[in-house]
């Protein structure tokens, strides 16, 4: 038998690309694996204490959030994608984008501006007791700060994620499978309950996914609302009791949650393919009596008004008239902090993803595409997980190396990993690389193959081909990935708070250490500058979504 030429024995071998897509995913995976061999280590009596005494209200409260936040975020975000797609009413337009401003909140900063418009001293039970002639004890107001209060928010600001794909699947349905319904005389109601709800099944499960998985990563807001959850007992573990194993249990128990989320919007589907016609038309669109558009433009409006505009008012009104004392140049430094690390993260979640979606579209074996799973499996693992996976590896790390330096060279050189933030921006890349990758692999797979042909017979490698072809033709998706990517690290805080490095403060930890030092006034001035930076992606979903359907024109 002839011995493999040596030409053969290397086209078998990986190349570089897959090699690369081999280590990105490596590295993501590292701190779920690192939190689940902790499973297996002996914790003491810790563990017993905790499940003791706490874990059975971790629970709950974690089972009862989440619920909550997704059955309320499913009709929210339904029922106005609906309406704005398939209604003709006062507002639509408006409403279109709009709905979509609550992204630009994170959940801490609302809790905030909530809290200081609720409150006792606040604008509205002031107004009330001023209106009324009330004195306190004489009328029930309802507590903010609870696990109610805490759902009520949160979804507020989280049924976007549902609207948003919602929106996008009503838009893409074809004009044939709405015209059978009226053909069998169908209502607009059952219309909407019988086929196009049905239809758009896959990606209002993906919202409810992308929901539950941003609720069990839920930290400042339920942190400073009193309501004790898997991601605040981790906290509290990690820096109040100072046990790393105890922690790492609890954050491994809240894996579990997050596998029962994916297994379950995997099951959901069930096989089920859901294909209609190609024939793209202007959708239909039922004119609304007058009193259907008044109920409609209130369905639409009332998200709105809870989950934008009383809080960006409320932190305005702070910011103008109280504001942060520390505004100037320790405000400055706050600032460049956060604005560095999210474009650092930003550039990094943007290059492995090029990498990732490049080696696949070279290679596209089952081990290359697993390895891409694997890789854009990090925006499913809670923040405080990302980042107790990470501490924990590199602070063993940063001490086998300082104990080495030490007693062979007699110096050390401190905290190299864990001190610096190398920690905090491979926390955001492994965290929101998904982000990224996504974004970049849609806009890859409309480079045709025959451009990659051609840059080969022009002489270019596979490299060359990337840097002179695809790169200039994805520019549009490259900048969009790494915005949305650079807003989503302004906006994280549980890793940000367990990560960062002594004496490194975001924005994102001011507002954190101000509201919880009963500060609200003054933390306004770094939630609103989050909030304004938020808006940005915002504004490029709408502009991307509003020509997204064939054959709409200029719908």
């Amino acid at each position: 038998m002839a011995n493999p030429s040596p030409k053969s024995y290397r086209a078998r071998l990986p190349n570089v690309w897959a090699i690369s897509t081999f280590a990105i995913a490596l590295l993501v995976a590292l701190p779920v694996l690192v939190i689940l061999a902790h499973v297996f280590f002996p914790s003491g009596e810790v563990w017993q204490h905790l499940a003791s005494t706490v874990l059975g209200r971790y629970l709950s409260n974690t089972v009862v959030l989440s619920v909550s936040v997704a059955v309320g975020s499913t009709l929210i975000g339904t029922a106005c994608a609906w309406l704005v797609v398939m209604c003709r009413f006062p507002g639509r337009r408006i409403f279109e984008w709009a709905l979509l401003l609550p992204l630009a909140v994170p959940t801490y900063v609302i809790a905030y501006a909530y809290t200081d418009f609720l409150q006792f001293a606040g604008p509205l039970q002031s107004t009330l007791r001023e209106w009324f002639d009330w004195q306190h004890g004489d009328y029930y107001f309802p507590n903010i700060r609870s696990l109610g209060g805490a759902s009520l928010l949160i979804t507020m600001v989280l049924y976007p994620y549902v609207y948003l794909l919602a929106r996008a699947s009503f838009m893409e349905q074809s004009v044939s499978a709405l015209d059978v319904g009226r053909t069998l005389g169908l209502t607009p109601w059952k219309m909407f309950n019988r086929v196009a709800l049905p239809l758009a099944r896959p990606a209002i499960i993906g919202g409810v996914s992308l929901v539950l998985m941003e609720t069990l990563n839920e930290f400042g807001a339920v942190q400073f609302f009193g309501v004790d959850t898997f991601t605040t007992g981790i906290y509290r573990t990690w820096f109040g009791l100072g046990e790393q194993v105890a922690a790492a249990q609890l954050a491994a128990c809240l894996l579990v949650f997050v596998f029962i989320v994916v297994v379950l919007e995997r099951a959901s589907r069930g096989g089920k393919q859901y294909h209609a016609s190609v024939r793209y038309q202007a959708l239909p669109e039922y004119a609304l009596r007058p009193g259907q558009a008044v109920l409609a433009f209130a369905v639409c409006f009332l998200p709105l008004l809870i989950g934008f505009i009383v809080p960006a008012l409320v932190l305005l009104e702070m910011a103008v008239t109280t504001g942060d004392k520390l505004f100037g140049t320790r405000f400055l430094t706050f600032a460049f902090n956060s604005i560095s690390l999210a474009s650092g993260a930003a550039l990094v979640a943007v290059v492995l993803a090029v990498l990732l979606s490049y080696g696949a579209r070279l290679n596209a074996s089952r081990w290359v595409r697993g390895a891409n799973r694997v890789a854009s499996m990090g925006y499913a693992i809670p923040g405080s997980v990302v980042a107790l996976g990470i501490m924990i590896p590199l602070a063993w790390l940063d001490q086998r190396l300082n104990l080495f330096l030490r007693d062979n060279y007699g110096f050390m050189v401190g905290l190299i990993f864990t001190g610096t933030a190398f920690v905090l921006i491979y926390a955001y890349a492994v965290r929101f690389l998904a982000v990224s990758f996504n974004t970049i692999e849609a806009s890859m797979g409309k480079v045709t193959p025959s451009m990659d042909a051609a840059a080969r017979t022009l002489g270019q490698t596979a490299g060359g081909a990337l840097r002179k072809v695809h790169t200039p033709i994805m520019r549009g998706s490259l900048l969009a990935a790494g915005i949305l990517v650079f807003v989503d690290v302004m906006k994280e805080l549980p890793a940000t708070i367990i990560l960062r490095p002594f004496n490194f403060d975001t924005l994102a930890v001011r507002a954190y250490s101000l509201a919880s030092d009963e500060r609200l006034a003054e933390s306004a001035t770094s939630s609103l500058f989050i909030v304004a930076v938020g808006i940005i992606p915002v504004v490029i979903l709408s502009l991307a979504m509003r020509h997204s359907r064939p054959g709409s024109g200029t719908r």
